[in-house]
């Protein structure tokens, strides 16, 4: 299998976002504010307003999303997203945090951890996200432009449980964050790990 593009109208979102409109082959969405996804650690609440357009993710296969966008607000976030069910989850891409541009994600097994580093320059850049299912895990890499990508995540996810991922973005502090996804693909799982 090779990778192929999946068309914006095959995805269904979780929550719809102030705005989703195509402009040739990319699609725009503008996030509403205050959308987030978290559940309970450290902050007390669960949030379960993302805006991810998702697609069966089955085991074997990779999905990537490559997207730009001006995250300069605390907490503007982009990437993918990869759902099972309300508690058992993941999201990973670059979230505006503490001043910079982190490069991150979320495991949510009923409850949301998270781990981010900075990459103050990738902003501006094209980034791509990339999550590979096999076995028991999903592997998550990232990159900016065309430099080589980055181990983000390793994360555990049921081989048997049916999930489904695809291109996320919120914005938990301000409304107008619009994130210009360019590409959706699906392909084979990586080979390896590292």
């Amino acid at each position: 299998m090779t990778a192929a593009r999946i068309p914006w109208s095959d995805g269904r979102w979780t929550t719809a976002p102030a705005e989703a409109r195509q402009d040739g082959d990319a699609l725009l969405v503008t996030a509403v504010e205050g959308s987030d996804a978290w559940r309970t650690t450290a902050y007390g609440f669960v949030h379960d307003t993302e805006h991810a357009l998702l697609a069966p993710l089955e085991p074997g296969t990779a999905m990537e999303v490559v997207f730009t966008g001006d995250f300069s607000a605390e907490f503007d976030q982009a990437g993918m997203f990869v759902r099972v069910d309300e508690e058992n989850w993941t999201k990973a891409g670059v979230e505006f945090a503490d001043g910079a541009l982190q490069l991150g994600a979320v495991v949510t097994h009923r409850f949301s951890d998270w781990s981010v580093a900075p990459v103050p320059d990738w902003a501006g850049q094209s980034l791509t996200v990339r999550i590979s299912r096999d076995g028991d895990a999903i592997v998550v890499r990232a990159r900016a432009g065309e430099e080589p990508f980055r181990l983000v995540r390793i994360a555990h996810l049921d081989p048997a449980a049916a999930a489904e991922a695809g291109p996320m973005v919120c914005a938990p502090s301000r409304a107008g964050l619009t994130v210009c996804f360019v590409s959706w693909t699906r392909g084979p799982a990586d080979a390896s790990i590292h």
